[in-house]
């Protein structure tokens, strides 16, 4: 990987059929980049036509813009699958090389207190939220680490530091999966190989709306959200938003980037305050 301009590089972003992974994929598909849109949802397809339609970018770093046509394509793969994650890592490998940037932010919400779970969710929330991770991160550091560097950046959550009523499984799982990346970072960091992790919080996209039961969020749950909640132990968001996608894709983005070159092993918080950067 250069130090200098970073077109051309092939970026995998799973997840992306929607919400947050797609809001990434658009990111990167601005700059000229081959971007693979990875997810089991066979939406990806329309995601990365929407993408592949037309794609802007600033020039020279002033305020006219130009229409790039950035090579964006979508694939159906479940990250669970061991099989099938390695089958799609060939197929990008044979078609246009190594992958340098990986963006995982495939996950799942799964809900219930812990008196109340039962086995199949918790199963689910694991295997989809940490099973995943570790199958995806895994071949892409070693592909990258064959190849002489990388970066990869995890999409994780707040809620893998902070207890969450009503989200044992979902924090449990996420913080597997940040450990897991951690873990992953310093043992690929002498082979050029950086890792990282961008943890949202309150983020309106489709899993965010369906917790409260809106499509969009309704005032009533935008108050809950910035108020927080004393008798669930939740804190609010100090600074008064909710996050949009774009503004996770923008951190994951940074981190990527030749400007975090010296970055690896962090969890970047984003989440307006409402963990207290805990």
């Amino acid at each position: 990987m250069s130090n200098g301009d970073s077109s051309g590089r092939i970026v995998v972003v799973t997840g992306a059929a929607g919400g947050i992974g797609a809001a990434i994929a658009a990111r990167f598909a601005a700059e000229d980049r081959v971007v693979s849109l990875w997810d089991r949802d066979p939406a990806v397809h329309e995601t990365a036509a929407a993408l592949t339609t037309e794609t802007t970018r600033y020039v020279n770093g002033n305020s006219a813009v130009a229409t790039v046509s950035a090579a964006v394509h979508g694939v159906t793969v479940d990250i669970t699958d061991a099989d099938s994650v390695r089958a799609a890592f060939d197929r990008l490998t044979a078609e246009h090389g190594t992958v340098e940037v990986l963006v995982h932010a495939a996950g799942v919400m799964v809900g219930g207190t812990p008196l109340e779970l039962d086995v199949a969710d918790w199963t689910r929330s694991l295997t989809v939220n940490a099973t995943g991770t570790m199958l995806v991160t895994q071949r892409a550091a070693a592909d990258m680490a064959a190849a002489g560097g990388g970066s990869i950046v995890v999409v994780s959550s707040n809620a893998a530091t902070a207890p969450r009523v009503g989200m044992p499984a979902y924090g449990a799982a996420k913080a597997a999966a940040t450990a897991f990346t951690r873990s992953l970072a310093l043992q690929v960091a002498p082979l050029g190989v950086r890792v990282n992790v961008v943890s949202p919080g309150s983020t309106d996209t489709a899993m965010l709306r369906d917790m409260f039961g809106g499509d969009p969020l309704d005032e009533a749950a935008r108050t809950a959200l910035l108020d927080g909640d004393p008798a669930a132990f939740r804190l609010g968001i100090p600074l008064r938003r909710i996050a949009a996608p774009a503004d996770i894709a923008s951190a994951v983005h940074f981190l990527a980037s030749d400007g975090a070159r010296h970055i690896t092993m962090h969890d970047l918080r984003v989440d307006g305050g409402a963990t207290l950067d805990m």
